[in-house]
């Protein structure tokens, strides 16, 4: 049974990637989880890239604490600019069915690719989900700040337009982060002008790749690992502070002062669309199996008596 929102937090964070997210994510999901409740947030969303992989353990966990749950998906796609290559949106299920029609989307754009490089496009998406999704603009790596930073205000926009046209304006949400860079003060001011422009609303998220400070140095050597790089030479390219944690509602509504209502509006989203996994956790009948085994003691047989055939 999970907690009312009024118990807990101002603050529910929307874009977070466990260890399911290989090479980019530090953490278990169990402690994504744990993290959140420590903090007293008001919900928790699960967006491992390109995939749903963590969502099992990731809901087990949130229902022991009874911490509400989001499910989303940090998507790779087809940059709308040929220059820019790839670039993420992130999707957060908007109830069961949107979880439901999320999960559909990522499999047909596996099943377009190749192991580790899935296809989608954001026109594709957009036709699959049809309002049951919000869309995040994303963080660093998101579609609109890639075009915002290589290109400027005005290629930005022309990215924030076509998401609208394609998902609709009541759907696509700019995405606010802040990891202690300099330039996110500015940065940010930019997507709010964007945001202000084409009448979208902005929520704040910190873009989590690992539920304390204690997995900061983890972070960091999986990131060298991604880079293919030493600890030494990839220094320089992490952010300046170990930030990228589950943060608790005080800090973010500190860090956004100057945004009124982007930190509480995640509250507002998580109570409209969190749910438990459960409500549509398939409810398979038992499966038969000879001679008193149960099913998977019948499945070890199977694959004992398929390698044998296969191996000798």
């Amino acid at each position: 049974m999970f907690a009312t929102l009024s118990q807990m937090g101002d603050y529910a964070e929307l874009h977070c990637r466990s260890n399911f997210s290989f090479l980019y994510g530090a953490s278990h999901p169990e402690q994504l989880v744990e993290a959140a409740v420590h903090n007293q947030l008001a919900a928790l969303a699960l967006t491992d890239r390109n995939g749903l992989y963590g969502v099992v353990k990731f809901a087990q966990a949130a229902r022991t604490f009874s911490l509400p749950t989001l499910f989303g998906a940090e998507l790779t796609c087809s940059s709308h600019d040929s220059r820019d290559g790839d670039a993420q949106i992130v999707l957060v299920a908007d109830g069961p069915s949107g979880y439901s029609r999320l999960s559909h989307t990522i499999t047909l754009g596996q099943l377009a690719g190749s192991k580790s490089a899935p296809v989608f496009n954001t026109a594709k998406i957009a036709e699959d989900l049809a309002g049951s999704c919000w869309v995040l603009t994303g963080a660093s790596t998101g579609i609109v700040n890639q075009s915002l930073e290589r290109h400027g205000p005005q290629v930005a926009s022309r990215q924030l337009q076509k998401l609208v046209s394609e998902f609709g304006r009541d759907r696509v949400l700019v995405e606010l982060c802040d990891h202690g860079d300099p330039l996110d003060s500015s940065r940010n001011d930019a997507l709010v002008q964007l945001a202000m422009r084409h009448d979208l609303q902005c929520i704040a998220t910190n873009d989590v790749s690992y539920a304390s400070l204690r997995e900061h140095r983890l972070a960091v050597a999986l990131a060298a690992v991604r880079q293919r790089s030493s600890l030494d030479e990839i220094d320089a390219h992490l952010p300046p502070a170990p930030s990228a944690y589950i943060r608790s509602s005080k800090e973010q509504l500190r860090r956004f002062s100057r945004y009124p209502g982007v930190v509480e509006l995640t509250a507002q989203i998580a109570k409209s669309s969190a749910f438990d996994l459960s409500l549509v956790a398939p409810k398979l009948p038992p499966f038969v199996c000879p001679d008193g085994l149960d099913e998977i003691s019948y499945l070890r047989l199977l694959v004992e008596q398929g390698a044998t055939r296969r191996y000798g």
